[in-house]
């Protein structure tokens, strides 16, 4: 049960104004915790590329790569993707997306993945790879429980501006098949890119007519060298004021808030006004930190306990991990190719961890002897 008097001193904290902030904000926790459990867990979205076949949305961070780079070149390998499948799995984490730029991955490849993916996290994913057709949604069917449209804005002429080549339509044909098809529904949503508050009803029109089953809510990261560069982050009043909106207008729809490491803080307030989890946080480079120990720190501040783990690894041997990699349909060397990353990955997390528990001092002399051996 929930310390609503707790929850309060919350928003005092961040002494939020104007008072009909406070009040909405008040009724869309009310909402949340009277269709929800008192829980909150970290989603990761898991890419398979840096580079896209758009490639120009101005606010993307894709679309500030080297344009005379194949965006299939920046594709992951496929080991490297499955081990981060094992690691999310193993701590807990929700999968949010399985995501990567448009035109990278040809079909086949993809529904490798997804069927690996699967296989490793044991339930369907939801698949975020740009408007796909009906017939690839049928093809993907046994691995996938719904589609994200990157639909980032709903205002028809500020769509124009920040995607120029990614028209909303594609994604609202893909949201009818898969409705037909009886897959879930999911879009996101960028704060802080010029909407407005009198664009809330175009949201909430667009979230009625495709019955979306889940949001995600981002606050715009200023990428450098796109038109937002020298944007100014949005404030977490900024984002929690859609969020809290939403929430009241959608009891029951799903609701992921978009974080980054500079705005950790803003946690407690974006639950309190309605998210259900969280994202944005890079948790594999970030595991074990003391920035990963602020999050989950954060995150409960509402009363809420934390699911799955940003702090602690599960208590396996490497040859539990080894395990995991034995246990799937694949060839032994598409194995043991990933056998390397995931211990790859692993020792890193365990490096932050015996670095946090080390005194500055010992830290310090660690990492003048990492850099003899690593100029």
């Amino acid at each position: 049960m929930i310390d609503t008097a707790h929850s309060t001193a919350v928003l005092e904290d961040i002494q939020l104004e104007p008072q009909e902030l406070q009040a909405l904000i008040h009724r869309a926790d009310t909402i949340f915790k009277a269709h929800f459990p008192q829980t909150v867990c970290f989603e990761r979205a898991i890419f398979f590329s840096w580079g896209c076949t758009i490639g120009d949305c101005t606010f993307c961070y894709m679309s500030t790569q080297p344009k005379d780079k194949p965006p299939r070149e920046t594709k992951r390998s496929s080991e490297s993707i499955l081990a981060e499948f094992i690691i999310a799995k193993q701590l807990g984490w929700d999968i949010g997306f399985f995501t990567g730029g448009i035109g990278v991955l040809k079909p086949d490849e993809q529904e490798q993945l997804l069927k690996t993916a699967s296989e490793i996290i044991g339930e369907k994913i939801w698949l975020s790879v740009g408007p796909v057709a009906k017939p690839l949604l049928q093809k993907y069917l046994p691995y996938i429980k719904g589609v994200v449209g990157s639909t980032e804005t709903i205002n028809p002429e500020l769509h124009k501006i920040v995607c120029p080549s990614k028209p909303l339509a594609p994604y609202e044909r893909m949201f009818e098949a898969a409705k037909e098809l009886n897959l879930k529904r999911a879009m996101t949503f960028i704060v802080g890119m010029g909407e407005t508050h009198d664009d809330l009803k175009l949201l909430i029109d667009f979230i009625k007519k495709y019955q979306i089953h889940k949001i995600h809510i981002y606050s715009l990261i200023p990428q450098k060298g796109t038109m937002f560069e020298n944007a100014s982050i949005p404030t977490a009043e900024d984002q929690a004021w859609w969020i809290a909106n939403l929430r009241i207008a959608f009891p029951e729809l799903d609701i992921q808030c978009g974080i980054w490491e500079d705005r950790i803080a803003y946690l407690p307030l974006l639950l309190t006004s309605g998210a259900n989890s969280f994202s944005k946080f890079r948790a594999l480079n970030l595991f074990g930190t003391k920035l990963a120990d602020d999050v989950e720190f954060q995150a409960t501040l509402t009363g809420r306990s934390f699911v799955g783990t940003l702090t602690k690894l599960p208590d396996k041997t490497d040859e539990n991990w080894n395990q995991e990699v034995d246990r799937l349909s694949l060839d032994q060397d598409m194995k043991e190719h990933i056998r390397v990353k995931l211990f790859q990955y692993l020792n890193q997390m365990r490096k932050n961890l015996n670095q946090k528990s080390q005194p500055k001092s010992e830290i310090k002399k660690q990492g003048m002897i990492d850099e003899l051996h690593h100029p």
